[in-house]
């Protein structure tokens, strides 16, 4: 038997074995299928298909077009822990401003494809946005990206920057090189073992801390169980797999080298109580203190990044356009109406 089979089998396996007592406690909680079937996005879900690396994949993706056109686009990128419908209040905003506004759900992600043999990179996932775009006719755009997915944006700005006109960062993981810093090589192996020990009280736990502050609100249990259900469904091998190999992605691929190389405007938005370090947890106690300094990082990036310009919510964590979606907007808005470089607001 391949070796690939053998592999799948485990995961499968072993994915199976380590959820059998969460899928019994959670049988009254929603179960999804890989492709989040049976959860609901607030928009129609569009699907780019497109072969890549010998497979035939499916992206999904919500084009939602303003009554009153700016004849501007905003991309927005989701995150590790997130998907298109996050940004629903996001996409609300920017069409009442006259922004057409297409939000990505990445391969590998959400409504997306799984694939079992797919070598996952920024770049990949780069070139694979720039090519749903081109099938759209959207020549440039304004590219948002929120935690991994302001890693993807720094990326896809790096690689197409004459089709970038500016860059917006909300709470970009990858402004420190935790390897660097000394956070352990794990494993892919590694990450499996860590996925199955998914749960939504597990989600909900990371989320209150790290998203929002250590405050809750009841709307936020919603992309807690749109992210548990799809380990309690039929396709949580396929899903696990993904995610274990996204992880390592994200902790070998820095981007934090090639800050003084992006070229668009950029706004930097900052939640001074984000603590985010992947990672961090399987790091000793005194590296572990250096982590996920977001004031400390954010400034820097904002430094190190041409035609910056840094905002800071000091009482806001890793989602402030979740947790304060008001105060979050009017700032976008005023500053993609108005874009300035070099100041630290703090909102």
């Amino acid at each position: 038997m391949p070796l690939k089979t053998l592999f799948h089998i485990a995961v499968a396996a072993t994915v199976a074995l380590g959820s059998s007592n969460a899928l019994a406690q959670s049988a009254a909680e929603p179960a999804y299928g890989p492709e989040l079937q049976g959860f609901d996005y607030p928009y129609p879900v569009e699907h780019y298909r497109f072969s890549s690396q010998g497979q035939e994949l499916d992206m999904a993706y919500l084009d939602v077009k303003p009554a009153t056109p700016n004849g501007q686009t905003a991309v927005l990128l989701h995150g590790k822990n997130f998907c298109a419908a996050t940004w629903d209040g996001t996409i609300k905003a920017l069409n009442g401003a006259g922004y057409r506004v297409i939000a990505m759900d990445q391969i590998g992600f959400c409504k997306s494809s799984k694939p079992e043999r797919y070598q996952f990179t920024f770049q990949q996932l780069a070139g694979n946005s720039r090519a749903l775009l081109a099938s759209l006719g959207i020549a440039h755009s304004i590219m948002v990206g929120h935690s991994t997915g302001g890693m993807l944006a720094m990326r896809y700005a790096l690689m197409y920057p004459e089709a970038t006109d500016r860059l917006v960062l909300v709470d970009p993981i990858g402004l420190e090189d935790w390897k660097a810093k000394g956070v352990p090589w794990l494993s892919l192996d590694g990450w499996m073992q860590r996925e199955t020990r998914v749960t939504a009280d597990s989600i909900r736990a990371y989320e209150r801390a790290t998203y929002y502050a250590d405050t809750w609100d009841a709307s936020y249990e919603t992309w807690v169980q749109m992210l548990a259900g799809m380990y309690r469904g039929p396709g949580r091998a396929a899903v696990a797999s993904s995610s274990a190999r996204l992880y390592d992605m994200i902790a070998t691929q820095p981007v934090f080298y090639e800050f003084e190389q992006i070229k668009p405007p950029t706004l930097l938005f900052v939640g001074d109580k984000d603590t985010t370090a992947i990672g961090k947890d399987t790091a000793s106690p005194e590296i572990r203190k250096t982590l996920g300094n977001y004031p400390v990082l954010g400034k820097e990036a904002a430094q190190r990044i041409p035609h910056a310009q840094l905002i800071e919510f000091p009482d806001l964590g890793h989602s402030p356009q979740i947790q304060a979606p008001a105060r979050f907007h009017e700032a976008l808005l005023g500053w993609l109406q108005h874009p300035e470089t070099g100041a630290t607001l703090v909102k």
